[in-house]
């Protein structure tokens, strides 16, 4: 549930006020240092304006609002009874129920009768009295940010259900979020002149809870029976109100309020008296926002977190931005971006709010967030953890966009795994086609929200959801996360099949073989992980986005057009402007994964793509991903051959090493293309180019040996077959 994701944060930030007010120095003390104002100050007796009451206020799971006089400007059934033309005859039973010289049910009875209404009658009230005239002011505003935060709202009240039900619905308040009297009908045929007999209002039902003395404190038990909720407040404006709190396991909290009427004991008697329901907007809790990341993706996201942490009531204004200090004109990044609320490097011209605050500090920017998302390239992220490791807050909730995964000694990683195994707190994903620069108002964008907790991910639902761009909750993070991160590998692909010009078909097969293979790959790896989320946008979305106007496509169409003339480090530096190149470093962590289990021919496409980009095979061999998948590393033989006719050219022209060092080469490289480790005869003898690339091929190819025969081995192991020692891993 929502609320159960922003329980903790709201018990983080509620004991804020609790110290500020102590004045205990710590970190939790910004969260109110500006959110009750003076106005409100001066309007709480000072022993009610220490914070254990804005504590058991932030905190709070569920609030009950009486109706009379606190949700709506009138006691309804006073209204009712003016309409009906005994409002002085009922009106003093209602005081007598107020100021608690007569019991509610009494009160009640005598009221109802003196009335005697017909449903008719009951209906034409209603309708001449609708609901948005009846409420207070300030009230919708208050449920909204209530409702905003996860708290669930009730009406607990002695008037009617059939009253009420126009004001709760209005309000976007559950009808069985109604604790309120039931009225009950009977035929009356006192009517001479008609056929029909009328229904009229007989009585009420008094198994409801709110009928009865001490009844509104009964539907606070049963509340929390049903809900589980610890922090309960009641508002009102009457003594029933306040008696809700003084019975066991009553309401926590008694906010009395006196907007509409005011009674001396109700204000003697109320934990925090108020007149305006502005007062206790002001103290509610804001979650602080920080983004870990400033390159084209975190500044596209930028503009809907700053919109929003601005909009809703939810975020505080402010979001910090960790911010890699680099020069750019002169001066500082982070400077620029203060001054023109914009990354002018990595997405010149696109702007976000002035409630963004670059900072050059990773510590400073994340030691006070509720909220943190990480938006860095996947290589850091070991280390960007660690360093924060001791500045998180223990209740904070993070959100990965980052698109990659980490190989450990253990195995493959995901960032939001990294997360929560070195910050120890929940880590969402959002993943999703979208190219940075086209996310921009009066766009149309989508991404996923993957969520272990649909409460945490409707959070960040409310930071990232704009006009402009839609999210969807699901529960698959490691789906969705593993998604965002194959989808660059394929990328890759289709850079090499666009740049060596094969055409439409093949570069849709490639797509085709893509997503199976991610889906593949990451069933896999996560038993959990659905096949769902490979239609969501972060699965087949987000690959055609890539494969088409990707920064991975990009490269690696380039690559592909210099036929590997350039390196991907070359091409990453000249075409992306300090941006990372995702896809190449993936494809290498993924080669491992398939390699280390025995995978290659289970995975064509993964295994051609990572071997192209080794330059065992040139980009043009993207066509024939199949048939490497066979043999990926037999290929490597041409390669050393090629490698060392040209040393023995460069001997011959007198460029390269002595004769000696000829032999010594040529035994290394002949124990290499055989089945017998050899010695590493080329340590010691002096390298040039023609060498160096001889040496490269051959490791190459002793290390492509070890996979084979690491893959045999456990070949052998699976179908429990005696081992040959001869075939065990080298």
């Amino acid at each position: 549930m929502f609320r159960h994701a922003l329980n903790q944060a709201r018990r983080n930030i509620g004991s804020a006020a609790l110290f500020a007010s102590n004045q205990v120095h710590n970190h939790h003390a910004r969260f109110i240092s500006s959110s009750i104002s003076k106005k409100v100050r001066t309007s709480i007796p000072s022993y009610q304006a220490g914070s254990q009451i804005t504590k058991l206020w932030q905190q709070a799971e569920a609030v009950c609002f009486d109706v009379d006089c606190t949700v709506t400007k009138q006691d309804a059934l006073d209204d009712l009874a003016e309409f009906l033309g005994k409002g002085d005859a009922c009106r003093k039973f209602t005081k007598a129920a107020m100021d608690g010289t007569l019991d509610a049910d009494q009160a009640l009875d005598k009221r109802l009768e003196i009335m005697n209404p017909t449903v008719d009658k009951l209906s034409a009230y209603i309708e001449s009295n609708p609901a948005e005239k009846r409420l207070v002011p300030g009230i919708k505003k208050l449920i909204e940010e209530l409702h905003a935060r996860g708290v669930q709202v009730y009406l607990v009240s002695s008037g009617f259900r059939e009253l009420i039900l126009p004001v709760a619905d209005l309000l976007n308040i559950p009808r069985e979020n109604i604790f309120a009297n039931r009225f009950v009908y009977a035929a009356s045929e006192d009517d001479p002149k008609s056929t029909f007999p009328q229904i009229r209002v007989k009585s009420y039902d008094p198994e409801e809870p709110t009928s009865r003395k001490a009844g509104k404190a009964a539907a606070i038990r049963k509340i929390r029976a049903m809900q589980g909720v610890q922090t309960v407040v009641m508002i009102g404006d009457g003594v029933s109100d306040w008696e809700a709190v003084e019975e066991t396991k009553g309401a926590d909290l008694f906010i009395g309020f006196g907007g509409v009427v005011q009674q001396a004991i109700v204000k003697e008697k109320s934990d925090w008296y108020v007149t305006d329901y502005e007062e206790l907007n002001k103290a509610l809790p804001r979650l602080k926002v920080a983004m870990v990341g400033s390159g084209a993706f975190a500044s596209a996201a930028m503009q809907m977190v700053s919109t929003n942490a601005k909009k809703k009531p939810l975020f505080q204004d402010r979001v910090d931005m960790y911010v890699f200090e680099e020069t750019y004109e002169g001066g500082k990044l982070t400077d620029a971006i203060n001054k023109l609320h914009s990354n002018p490097k990595y997405l010149p011209g696109v702007s976000f709010g002035d409630n963004v605050f670059a900072n050059p500090s990773l510590e400073d920017t994340v030691k006070d967030a509720d909220l943190i998302i990480f938006c860095a390239p996947h290589q850091y992220m070991p280390r960007i953890c660690k360093q924060i490791q001791l500045k998180t807050k223990p209740t904070a909730m993070a959100i990965s966009l980052i698109k990659g995964i980490h190989i450990t000694p253990k195995g493959p990683a995901l960032m939001s795994s990294m997360v929560r195994d070195i910050l120890h707190i929940n880590c969402s994903v959002l993943m999703g086609a979208n190219l940075a620069s086209e996310i921009l108002p009066g766009g149309l964008c989508e991404a996923t929200i993957g969520s272990h907790s649909y409460g945490e991910g409707q959070i960040f639902q409310e930071l990232f959801d704009t006009s402009y761009f839609s999210t969807t909750v699901i529960n698959d993070v490691e789906g969705a996360e593993l998604a965002g991160a194959l989808k660059n590998v394929v990328a890759v692909a289709a850079g090499f099949a666009d740049g060596c010009k094969l055409g439409e078909n093949a570069k849709a097969t490639i797509l085709r073989q893509g997503l199976s293979e991610m889906r593949c790959f990451a069933k896999s790896m996560y038993s959990t992980v659905q096949d769902e989320t490979f239609f969501e946008n972060c699965g087949v979305a987000d690959l055609i986005a890539t494969c088409y106007g990707g920064r991975n496509h990009r490269v690696s169409k380039a690559y592909a057009e210099c036929n590997g003339s350039k390196t991907f480090a070359e091409l990453e530096a000249e075409l992306l402007r300090g941006q990372k190149l995702q896809g190449v470093l993936t494809s290498h962590e993924v080669r491992q994964v398939i390699e280390s289990r025995g995978w290659e021919e289970k995975y064509p496409l993964f295994t051609a793509v990572d071997a192209i980009v080794r330059r065992v095979y040139e980009p043009k061999d993207i066509a024939r991903f199949r048939e490497i998948a066979l043999s990926p590393h037999e290929h490597l033989k041409s390669r050393v051959y090629d490698a060392q006719d040209e040393l023995m050219v460069a001997k011959d022209e007198g460029v390269a090493e002595t004769a000696d060092a000829s032999a010594q080469q040529a035994h290394y490289v002949q124990a290499s293309l055989g089945e017998k480790p050899p010695s590493d005869s080329l340590a010691n003898v002096p390298m040039n180019e023609h060498s160096r690339q001889l040496k490269y091929w051959v490791d190459q190819w002793n290390q492509s040996k070890y996979s084979r025969k690491s893959h045999l081995y456990r070949k052998e192991a699976e179908a429990n077959q005696p081992l040959d020692n001869s075939q065990s891993p080298v």
